[in-house]
């Protein structure tokens, strides 16, 4: 019963993901993107048989936790083919040319034909799933082929279907694998619960990667002529729900701040109808190269980013952080901002399935809002209150540098896999 529901979802996901592709330009890239991937294998995996790991992504999110893992085998043994899949276009789009994958490319929809086949033309030394996402079938021919399967930042809940009563089939996937890195007690505790001893509390390999960000990230020079001597609260990944939360304390005179807004499209018509509402001034970084001259300083208080690929490094001139998402889908990446010490505001909605944000709000590093004014009375105690600020941004770095070392953590389990 529950293989049959299973196949019966992933048909109905995939019928609906072309029809809507009809309409929708990301479905479009869904469907599309996924027309070809035979023809990329067959043309594109190594003719000589080279040790090829294969990384699957659900999106960017993962993408990021799966990065430092795939960086360091690359540094480790630059022979070492990596193939890189995602489910979504949102990850696709941004990581299709990353230099340390041979191949990215999307993975197939879920059936046994694709995965014999995939597995096929790959011929994968071994499998890394990263965080989420659990398809059956590639799971269980990778087994039957005894290629090793590990899965890397795992998160488990006990509301999964896993450890449900009905959940067996669930179970059974779990039982592919040959390994788990996972990010808290928790999940380990529960897989336990349900016979797996091959678990190892590793952490989020993304604690790696922000430090190695961190120290990589050289100085953006409008960004510190803009910042000057004033305080700056940088909006990363912000939704229309967080401008929304934003304005009002933007526009409010008595707060002494300039602001960063990184949104996480770059959508002009959001961006000017934002600017619109301002009742201060504000450029766009898009804007600087035109205006030679000026004193960025004092010509606007808001910069507004209007490219991709900036945020991470952008942070560093950031006193205050609010991290979008939380108000619709999913918290973004708290991370990239927590490392360089500075408190972190986000939304109250989405955040629980986020351990980095579960522990922060713990430990006083970050906090969540669920409206401006409960944003305003935060941010006003930090600002007045210099010890109290302090004491938050420095308990977010030291979170971040106390919970390193996953990537190493997995490397060991790898290296003999694929030596």
């Amino acid at each position: 019963m529950g293989k049959f529901l299973y196949q019966f979802i992933v048909i109905s996901y995939r019928l609906i993901a072309y029809f809507w592709s009809l309409f929708n330009h990301k479905a479009g890239l869904l469907v599309k993107g996924r027309k070809n991937w035979r023809r990329q294998l067959q043309s594109k995996m190594p003719a000589t048989k080279e040790k090829t790991v294969w990384f699957h992504c659900a999106s960017l999110g993962e993408f990021e936790q799966g990065r430092p893992v795939m960086e360091a085998l690359k540094k480790e043994n630059s022979g070492i083919f990596i193939l890189l899949t995602f489910f979504s276009p949102s990850g696709y789009e941004v990581a299709k040319a990353y230099q340390f994958a041979d191949l990215v490319c999307y993975l197939p929809w879920d059936s046994e034909k694709n995965a014999i086949t995939f597995y096929t033309l790959a011929k994968p030394d071994l499998v890394c799933f990263v965080k989420y996402e659990f398809w059956h079938h590639f799971l269980r021919q990778a087994s039957e082929a005894r290629i090793p399967v590990i899965l890397i930042s795992g998160i488990f809940r006990p509301g999964h279907l896993f450890f449900k009563f009905y959940g067996s089939f669930y179970r059974k996937m779990l039982s592919y694998f040959d390994h788990f890195f996972v990010q808290n007690k928790e999940s380990h505790e529960l897989l336990a619960a349900r016979g797996f001893s091959n678990v190892t509390v590793a952490g989020d390999t993304r604690m790696d990667r922000v430090i190695e960000i961190a120290g990589q990230a050289g100085p953006i020079e409008a960004v510190e002529k803009f910042k000057g001597e004033n305080k700056v609260l940088i909006a990363g990944s912000a939704w229309p729900d967080d401008l929304e939360v934003l304005l009002p304390l933007i526009n409010d005179a008595s707060v002494e701040l300039k602001y960063i807004i990184a949104p996480h499209e770059i959508n002009t018509n959001t961006i000017e109808t934002f600017r619109q509402k301002l009742n201060i001034s504000s450029l766009l970084y898009s804007e600087l190269s035109d205006l030679p001259g000026i004193s960025l300083e004092k010509e606007a208080d808001v910069l507004i980013i209007d490219n991709i690929g900036m945020l991470a490094a952008l942070y560093r001139y950031g006193d205050f952080a609010f991290i979008g998402g939380a108000y619709g889908d999913g918290l973004h990446n708290i991370l990239e901002a927590a490392v360089y010490g500075m408190p972190v505001f986000f939304g109250h909605k989405h955040y629980r399935k986020f351990q980095e944000a579960l522990d922060l709000i713990e430990l006083k590093g970050a906090f969540p809002v669920s409206n401006t004014d409960e944003l305003k009375s935060i941010l006003s105690e930090l600002l007045t209150n210099e010890e109290a600020y302090r004491l938050a941004g420095n308990t977010a770095r030291e979170y971040v540098y106390e919970n390193k070392g996953a990537t190493q953590k997995i490397l060991d389990y790898i290296s003999p896999i694929i030596a």
